[in-house]
């Protein structure tokens, strides 16, 4: 992680927010103490196309047996 003071963060500041969105972040100091960092923003997060979504599982096939069979069976199994 890189470190930089106020006033070079002013000056590169374009450059500091590039190498932040890059995946390195940037940690901003005060007097040598740090003051604030830059991080990546989280990607907003692409909506769910719901039909597509129940097609595909509609198109999966069900198990002859009901789950909570079988978690009872892989319980019982892994008891020691």
């Amino acid at each position: 992680m890189a470190s930089v003071n106020i006033a070079e963060a002013k000056a590169r500041l374009s450059e500091l927010i590039a190498q932040a969105q890059a995946g390195d972040p940037v940690s901003i100091t005060r007097r040598g103490k740090p003051a604030a960092q830059l991080i990546a923003a989280g990607r907003p997060r692409k909506p769910l196309d719901l039909e597509a979504l129940q097609a595909l599982t509609a198109s999966m096939p069900q198990p002859d047996i009901a789950a909570e069979s079988i978690v009872r069976q892989m319980r019982d199994e892994d008891r020691y």
